[in-house]
């Protein structure tokens, strides 16, 4: 059997409600910015389509300014009120792109997050979340939400880990530029 591995020719980034309003009550908060920043750029180094979702804007504004500076200019940016991000725009956007893993990152981890992570699986599509660029304004949700995206199948990864299992090699053309991105993770205490 051969076991889910993120390769940049068949994985997509999800990039879920970085916004505005959100973000000042979220744990972790520069952490899970400047990761989720880290994750949009090493994924247009590699050339890996982004969507990237806005819950209910009116409300809560737009994707915040370090991350949405860092998505490709061909990001999909898809608004929404569902709370799961597997709305149809974002369907379809990852059935045109045909990649079949979804490195998810984002917030609220109980809410959107664990919502879109739970449908996509579903849907069949291999997930990872990367742990340290997802967070909630409870932070005691987070880990519950954790074990539920276990449980359904999804795999857990870093923003470090996630880098280097997407080039898989330092002879990749993208080693440098991943390199620099690199050195950019947060190093928790």
């Amino acid at each position: 059997m051969a076991l889910p591995r993120l390769r940049p020719e068949s994985t997509a980034l999800l990039v879920i409600d970085v916004q505005d309003r959100l973000m000042p009550t979220i744990a972790a908060r520069e952490q899970v910015e400047t990761n989720c920043a880290l994750l949009a750029r090493a994924a247009g180094a590699l050339g890996m389509p982004v969507i990237c979702t806005e819950q209910y804007v009116r409300g809560l504004g737009g994707t915040v300014a370090t991350v949405r500076e860092a998505l490709p200019a061909t990001t999909e940016v898809v608004e929404k009120t569902q709370f799961s991000a597997l709305v149809d725009g974002v369907r379809a956007a990852l059935r045109t792109q045909r990649r079949p893993t979804v490195l998810v990152c984002g917030v609220e981890a109980h809410v959107c997050v664990l919502q879109t992570v739970l449908d996509l699986v579903a849907a069949g599509w291999t997930v990872f979340y990367a742990t340290d660029a997802i967070s909630a304004g409870q932070v005691d949700q987070v880990e519950h939400a954790f074990r539920r995206m276990d449980r359904a199948g999804a795999l857990p990864t870093g923003t470090l880990g996630a880098m280097y299992e997407l080039i898989g090699d330092a002879s990749h053309p993208s080693f440098r530029d991943i390199l620099e991105l690199a050195k950019r993770v947060p190093k928790n205490a």
